[in-house]
């Protein structure tokens, strides 16, 4: 299935996601659901990737990422390690300070709810040669 409402997950496509559109190959969506404020220090939102769509490279500072896997078949790689397949229901833990990205595969749609606290600094792109090598047998 590659129809991205149907494979947005549970809470919904969002809208283009162009203030990050820089850190991510092709398209990518955001549906923010929980904003930080003044009691709440963490950010919640859905964020669903196009087939063949990843986001650079990046480190959390102050804080973590959780990532919970809703929808269609992605990847996810700390640096120095082999990439993950992640399923609907894979939960990955992100601890602060740890260079990682995550994306759709090649061929499948792919959305996750993040629970972020913290800032991101934004790295290089993932290499198109290393997003090609990456194999469902991993």
């Amino acid at each position: 299935m590659n129809d991205k409402n149907q494979n947005a997950g549970l809470f919904g496509l969002g809208e283009a996601n162009t203030a990050y559109q820089q850190y991510f190959t092709s398209n990518s969506y955001l549906n923010g659901l929980v904003a930080a404020a003044d009691e709440i220090d963490v950010t919640v939102a859905n964020v669903t990737f196009e087939p063949g769509c990843r986001n650079n490279w990046h480190i959390h500072h102050h804080g973590f990422q959780i990532l919970l896997v809703t929808s269609g078949e992605g990847w996810y790689q700390e640096a120095g390690k082999p990439a993950q397949l992640l399923h609907p229901g894979d939960v990955v833990t992100i601890h602060e300070g740890v260079k990682h990205w995550h994306g759709a595969t090649k061929d499948n749609w792919f959305s996750h709810v993040a629970i972020t606290k913290g800032n991101s600094e934004w790295l290089e792109p993932v290499s198109d040669q290393a997003y090609a090598q990456l194999t469902e047998a991993q």
